[in-house]
């Protein structure tokens, strides 16, 4: 066979097993990129071995001569295999960096959102307040009705707006990365009934019974302040969405949890359990986004009631979770819903 023929020969058949990689390596890739990148090379080499391989046996080459070929173009694979899991590397590398960057506009864009939605709600809750104590002052201003009612509303509008700019600025403190707690030994017991107690003319106001139980007495470190906010919102929330004769409970118990790694450990739970009828299930994951406002209850009577969206007061319940550790959770149950704060102990 001449040189020519030779060459083709050595080409189609290089060509073909060329092929039959690049189909493998393309199903291959499918599944496992990395995997796929690292046998590329390998099969450039096959091609090219094979290819080379039949042409000499087909150039009437000795067997010898041929073998030695072989072996000389066998000794590229390991070459072949280092080149292979280099670019296997910087594939993981750049799919990694891609990832992580799409996560990061992803966290970014949803952060946005929600601060957009933030604005727009104290915007919205701020401008009631504030047009209510501007009619009242040019009321009084212009000699207007009972001068003592309109102070009395100005003075509880004023007390309105500076609850809003203190839930703004606790959420704030907690969502802060350089913020910690301030822990120190407390009775978790004594806290419940400390919120308990603040929230008890609300719920006499409205008819709502308030009962705690304490399961097993509790003390553990955690910042009391926060924690007692944090019970007095979910406190507040449950009166304001449980009808007259209602009762909202309050339970503390230690139960058991296991961190990211599996370690078993010790928290306390504590359930604040209203009878609000009950939160759609689709909304259960966005109770405690700042500024939602939630559907009407599942209780008939009370259809045009909102639901459990709480403006800051259930955000700041989950922040003050996070911050120590643990977790804020809501479920329904068959009168109302259950708001359980889990801190590791």
């Amino acid at each position: 066979m001449n040189d020519l023929a030779g060459i083709v020969l050595s080409g189609l058949v290089a060509a073909v097993v060329g092929a039959a990689g690049a189909v493998a390596l393309f199903a291959l890739a499918r599944r496992r990129v990395a995997l796929a990148a690292t046998l590329a090379p390998l099969v450039v080499v096959a091609s090219v071995a094979t290819g080379v391989y039949v042409s000499a046996r087909a150039m009437f080459l000795s067997a010898a001569d041929s073998t030695t070929v072989l072996l000389l173009l066998v000794a590229t694979v390991p070459v072949a295999l280092a080149v292979g899991l280099v670019v296997m590397a910087r594939i993981r590398s750049v799919t990694t960096a891609v990832a992580a960057e799409r996560a990061a506009r992803e966290r970014d864009r949803e952060v946005e959102l929600r601060r957009r939605e933030l604005v727009a709600w104290v915007s919205h809750d701020l401008r009631t307040p504030l047009a209510a104590v501007r009619a009242l002052a040019e009321a009084l201003e212009d000699g207007v009705g009972p001068a003592d009612e309109h102070v009395s509303r100005i003075l509880a509008e004023n007390r309105r707006m500076t609850t809003m700019v203190d839930d703004l600025l606790a959420l704030s403190r907690l969502q802060s990365p350089a913020t910690s707690p301030h822990r120190e030994p407390v009775a978790v017991a004594d806290l419940a009934s400390d919120a308990v107690a603040a929230a008890q003319p609300l719920a006499d106001a409205g008819g709502v019974v308030l009962a705690w139980d304490v399961a097993e007495p509790v003390v553990t470190a955690l910042d009391a302040r926060d924690v007692g906010r944090a019970l007095e919102n979910l406190l507040v929330n449950a009166v304001r969405h449980t009808g007259p004769g209602g009762t909202v409970r309050v339970t503390v118990s230690r139960v058991d949890v296991r961190a990211a790694d599996g370690t078993p450990g010790d928290a306390v739970a504590i359930a604040v359990e209203d009878e609000c009828g009950g939160i759609p299930e689709a909304d259960l994951d966005r109770v405690f986004e700042a500024g939602w406002r939630g559907t009407g209850a599942r209780t008939p009577d009370r259809a045009d009631t909102p639901g459990s969206g709480a403006g800051l007061g259930l955000s700041i319940v989950r922040g003050v979770a996070e911050a120590h550790a643990g977790t804020a959770t809501v479920a329904n149950t068959p009168t109302g819903c259950r708001f359980t704060l889990t801190l590791p102990t």
